[in-house]
């Protein structure tokens, strides 16, 4: 019965006419969509309250972070998009870091992306269900049961999803874009309206908008986290480069689109909030987008709630896509187990790393301390980001002559490294707390699997049996070992 699968998974890759290979299904729009998706999560919805707070309710240092914040979050795009157009494959910072810094680095961050990007899934996951779940039970806790299992269904329908086809990924990232942006814009439009025709103290509140005690630099700090905690995902494209087409005119520009776009956005739905609700009513708001909507629309108030669920889904379908592509690339490096490299010969899609990934993924979602993961994800990503643009200002130096359709203004780099290793720093000096000595500990970890198994290149044989079955069983194959393969 193996022999006779066996058989019949090659010919089916013998009798394409394309190699098996991910594909460049991804264009402009698309591009668009899955930064949009992925940046516009539940954080318009609940950083508000975070960012005002810090900002000791001063409406106009609340409104300049989170101007400051999005101009951080381009600065940071802008060199990702060099990297991405100079080094157009999929994996993102680990490709880039791996091309500037070296393996050790590239595994490190591998090793704990594994951990805390599945970490970051499972919170959105449970997130969503919460929202999602809660209209059914009025006034009343859902069952955690209940949050659990839809969490656990919709991160798999999701990993199904990526597993079996991009194009139908990027449909369905586009849809709940712009229903997402839709939804935004009737907060934003409503704001503007009320604004223009509204009373004298809502006008007041922006007059005399930096009237308020000016903040701490600790505070500053702090708002600015929660800032750029809703622009999280503007790094997501890097991930897609490979699938991307045309990445040297699309992925500059594809960044220069979409993260501007949402900086505007972000603006006027903050305004439009501060336009109907006081600070104080901000501040001791849950969830400022549905108070918001029982002060505005109350008839059809529901729509925020189910528009949460809807753009916190659209998010956690693109960190699905980009989790694949890392644990792809991680294998194609040798850094994790080759089964991930290889692609499924009818979609010519990752499917072994969209199940890896997911799997992870679902582990974590048994526990239920979301602000743990959380944290735990925004202490690693920033570390992660600040070794990548430290990547391009190596790779500008020893690598002069690399083809680079897009060049971003040196300085941006090296003030991206010192912001990223301050938001670090700042929280771990600030308020020391355990969680950052356990996260030093596991990067520290990472030395264990490195050395024995990918420095020295220790290897088990029985290992390439299991392997081999399941390559059967999930009808995969390595990218590019025919020289003619079917991809559909």
């Amino acid at each position: 019965m193996g022999e006779r699968k066996s058989d019949d998974l090659k010919d089916v890759i013998r009798k394409g006419k394309s190699k098996t290979q991910l594909k460049r299904n991804i264009g402009y729009f698309d591009g668009v969509s899955f930064i949009i998706g992925t940046i516009v999560g539940a954080g318009i919805f609940v950083s508000p309250t975070g960012v005002l707070k810090h900002s000791l309710l001063n409406v106009g240092v609340a409104l300049t972070i989170w101007t400051a914040s999005g101009l951080v979050s381009l600065m940071g795009s802008l060199c990702y998009a060099e990297l991405g157009t100079a080094l157009p494959f999929s994996g993102g910072e680990y490709s880039h870091i791996k091309r500037g810094l070296g393996s050790l680095p590239a595994f490190v961050f591998i090793w704990t992306s594994t951990v805390t990007k599945p970490a970051s899934n499972a919170a959105r996951a449970l997130l969503f269900a919460e929202y999602a779940t809660q209209p059914f039970y009025g006034i009343c806790p859902a069952p955690e049961v209940v949050k659990k299992c839809l969490a656990l269904a919709v991160l798999w329908s999701l990993g199904i999803l990526n597993g079996c086809s991009v194009k139908m990924a990027a449909w369905v990232q586009t849809v709940f874009t712009l229903l997402k942006m839709m939804a935004l814009s009737v907060i934003a439009v409503g704001g503007i309206v009320l604004l223009v025709g509204g009373r004298r103290e809502n006008l007041a509140r922006f007059e005399d908008a930096f009237s308020s005690e000016i903040p701490s630099a600790s505070q500053v700090a702090e708002a600015f986290f929660q800032g750029l905690y809703a622009y999280g995902g503007w790094w997501s494209l890097n991930y897609m480069a490979e699938e991307m087409k045309n990445p040297s005119r699309n992925i500059p520009l594809t960044v220069m689109t979409a993260v501007p776009a949402v900086m505007v956005f972000y603006l006027l739905v903050n305004i439009s909030y501060l336009t109907v609700l006081t600070p104080k009513e901000i501040v001791s708001s849950v969830a400022v987008a549905v108070t918001w909507a029982d002060r505005v629309i109350p008839s059809v108030a529901w729509i925020i709630p189910l528009s949460v669920a809807v753009s916190i889904f659209g998010a956690l379908n693109s960190s699905v896509f980009t989790l694949g592509r890392l644990s792809y690339a991680g294998s194609q490096s040798g850094h994790l187990p080759v089964l991930m490299s290889m692609l499924n010969v009818h979609s010519c899609t990752p499917a072994p790393a969209m199940i890896f990934s997911t799997t992870i993924a679902s582990i974590f979602i048994i526990p239920s301390d979301l602000i743990m993961l959380t944290n735990y994800f925004g202490f690693s990503a920033w570390l992660m980001t600040g070794l990548t643009c430290a990547s391009l200002i190596v790779l500008r130096y020893r690598e002069p002559h690399l083809h680079r359709p897009y060049k971003v203004f040196l300085p941006v780099p090296f003030v991206m490294v010192a912001m990223c290793f301050f938001l670090v720093l700042a929280p771990i000096v600030w308020s020391p707390n355990l969680q950052y000595v356990y996260a030093f500990l596991f990067m520290l970890g990472s030395l264990i699997v490195y050395l024995p198994f990918i420095h020295f290149k220790l290897h088990f044989s029985f290992l390439d049996k299991i392997t081999c079955h399941l390559q059967l069983l999930l009808e995969v194959s390595p990218a590019d070992e025919f020289a003619e393969g079917k991809c559909e």
